[in-house]
């Protein structure tokens, strides 16, 4: 299979067929994914004349950005996640369906449904139009041995986990009584220097540093050794350069010690083996390292792909046109993480994997499916960059808003608003909000629960955008 060489916004394709339009029964929009960009794409169709199924295997919706900081105990799961029918409960035209999406049927306009919530057979969903939003999981290079070893923090089971393993190793600590183990047990690794990585790792430092430094009698947790590894020369690839460095410079101020040209080789129980840029190798004893690199996105994109008869990049994302559908299906839209989008020219348009791109195009999407249905040709996408920001830790960020650069505490003040502004419900808004201001001045953390690990793993390590 290859890819179309040219993938274009089609007005002759796209329009939806009159008798789609006409027939007594309304039309039928499937939305696979409750994240970012499917929630937003049935806010813009709820008060359409439409009919919504919103498909996912979890029953909430999941504000990522804030995931880390369950795992390190800032904020609990019910904080940062609010139910999808709650969320849509006042809309009589949505239907929010629990299940796992197995494959698509494309000629025959029907997803496939497992893992339903009655325990029953498979079954089929048909649809008038497709809006995919399955997001992304983080890449193990081909390494998926590792995960036992290093996960990551995509989902609320795993963020519980690496909460879990965190506190622990504290723990263990405490009751060591050898030097080296107890070392190993106070090493944390971090791989990736992204902001999820640099945040995650400027909040295990300010654990050991600040919330945990008198609750020992035996180890001093501030002798915690933390260390962000990251392939390329600087962290935060994708800020300026100025801000790399600014960022560089709290971390360590924190006791971080970012580790960048460095490759992860192996991963076990008790160690990471390192590469540096000139071939030498290093095994770093440490029982606590949490996944933060890469991505790929859900397996999904790759089934789309493969019945549009087109081929997935490198990161897995299934290729779209510059109205985010599917090459031969105009009704199919795929958004988010998963789908590389192309102008009409072909040529890939480069967005970054954020939250705003699938918001964004979530509610493009809407837009698109309410356009069609009323005979006009929707524009092409366009995604509206406001900027990025990352967090360090305590009254530490950075930002880049539109060319301004910012650091230190303003940045700071930034990210807590624009995160509070993006979290569903004023519920969640008003919690999260006290919970920060408590730990602002107190410096403490009202999650340090160590609860048990998982039954059985999750099956697949996806968000749902």
């Amino acid at each position: 299979m290859s890819a179309a060489p040219r993938l274009r916004s089609a007005a002759d394709e796209t329009r939806l067929t009159p008798e789609a339009v006409d027939r007594p029964d309304r039309h039928r929009v499937v939305v696979v994914g409750g994240g970012f960009g499917g929630v937003q794409a049935v806010r813009k169709l709820r008060r359409a004349p439409v009919e919504i199924t919103l498909v996912d295997r979890r029953n909430f919706s999941l504000f990522q950005p804030l995931v880390y900081q369950v795992a390190t105990g800032a904020l609990s799961a019910g904080e940062i996640a609010s139910p999808l029918r709650s969320i849509f409960k006042r809309d009589r035209n949505v239907r929010v369906l629990l299940g796992d999406v197995t494959g698509f049927d494309l000629d025959g306009r029907r997803v496939l449904l497992d893992g339903t919530a009655d325990g029953g057979r498979p079954r089929e969903i048909p649809y008038d139009s497709l809006i995919v939003a399955a997001g992304s999981g983080y890449s193990y290079f081909g390494h998926d041995d590792w995960k036992p070893f290093a996960p990551d923090v995509k989902s609320l089971e795993n963020a519980l986990e690496v909460r879990r393993r965190i506190l622990t190793a504290f723990e263990a600590a405490e009751s060591e009584q050898d030097a080296d183990r107890r070392a190993a047990w106070l090493t944390f690794v971090v791989v990736g220097a992204g902001p999820t990585g640099v945040e995650l790792a400027g909040q295990i430092a300010e654990i050991a540093r600040d919330t945990l430094r008198r609750d020992y009698r035996t180890v001093d947790t501030r002798e915690a050794r933390i260390l962000l590894v990251e392939v390329a020369d600087r962290v935060l690839t994708q800020f300026p350069p100025v801000l790399s460095r600014r960022a560089a410079k709290a971390l360590e101020r924190l006791g971080v010690t970012p580790l960048t040209a460095h490759e992860v080789v192996d991963v076990d129980e008790e160690s990471v083996t390192l590469a540096a840029a000139s071939g030498a190798t290093e095994r770093v004893a440490a029982r606590t390292v949490v996944w933060a690199a890469g991505v790929v996105a859900s397996d999904l994109a790759t089934q789309l792909a493969e019945q549009a008869g087109v081929d997935v990049d490198r990161s897995g994302r299934v290729p779209v046109g510059p109205d985010l559908t599917l090459p031969g299906h105009p009704e199919v839209i795929a958004l988010g993480d998963m789908a590389l989008v192309h102008d009409a020219d072909g040529a890939p348009v480069p967005l970054p994997g954020l939250a705003p791109v699938a918001m964004q195009e979530g509610r493009y999407a809407g837009r698109a499916v309410r356009d069609r249905l009323r005979g006009r040709q929707p524009r092409p996408f366009r995604y509206h960059d406001k900027g990025n920001l990352a967090t360090i830790g305590r009254a530490k960020a950075v930002a880049d808003i539109k060319g301004l650069h910012l650091s230190g505490f303003l940045a700071w003040v930034t990210w807590l608003v624009v995160h509070l502004f993006y979290l569903i419900g004023f519920q969640n808004r008003l919690l999260v909000f006290i919970r920060w201001t408590i730990s602002f001045v107190t410096r403490g953390r009202g999650e340090r629960l160590i609860t048990a690990p998982s039954v059985a793993p999750e099956r697949e390590t996806v968000s749902r955008e």
